[in-house]
């Protein structure tokens, strides 16, 4: 292992209920288990890395400062639950718009710069979220990859899922339990 395990969450959907472009901090709720998942990843010594695509700057539905108090606001709740998120990367693109860019998932250009950033291990990482485009970055890095088959998930992302024999959670919490009992017992801790 040449660096630290890591998770990496998808943010709406994932770790806090998808809002549609939430732009506004009182907006911000943790779903069910999340700060709990998180909790345990930091108990194990795994990085959280949150990386999100956030299209709605480019549409012009929110702008960088509404996008960092709601960062903020996940923050403080995460951290009131007794847990943290070390890292948070964001593409603020769409492509239609903006053009092309590297850094909006499924692109690898977040990963790369946070496995790069945080001295990190992709290979003994967690690539997890509600889309398909949160955890094909985990099978292009060598990871586990484990989409979570909740209510804002497509069908179409479940039958990928399958096809391509992902495994599927109910949780972000059933996901980080998967991961963790498949880590080795001494990876992460420092």
């Amino acid at each position: 292992m040449s660096g630290r395990p890591a998770a990496f969450l998808d943010r709406d959907g994932t770790i806090i209920r998808d809002a549609n472009y939430v732009r506004d901090p009182k907006d911000v709720e943790l779903l069910p288990g999340a700060a709990d998942a998180i909790r345990a990843l930091n108990d194990r010594g795994v990085a959280v890395v949150v990386v999100t695509n956030q299209s709605g700057i480019a549409r012009g539905y929110l702008n960088q400062r509404d996008y960092e108090l709601v960062r903020a606001r996940l923050d403080a709740l995460v951290e009131a639950e007794g847990a943290r998120i070390d890292a948070t990367y964001m593409c603020p693109h769409l492509p239609e718009i903006t053009g092309p860019c590297d850094c909006r998932k499924p692109g690898l250009g977040l990963y790369r710069r946070a496995i790069a950033d945080l001295a990190l291990d992709p290979i003994v990482s967690l690539f997890t979220g509600d889309r398909w485009r949160d955890v094909e970055p985990g099978l292009a890095l060598g990871g586990m990859a484990v989409l979570l088959d909740v209510d804002s998930t497509p069908a179409g992302d479940r039958a990928r899922a399958v096809q391509d024999a992902v495994p599927m959670a109910k949780s972000l919490r059933d996901a980080v339990d998967r991961y963790l009992a498949a880590l080795p017992p001494t990876a992460g801790r420092q």
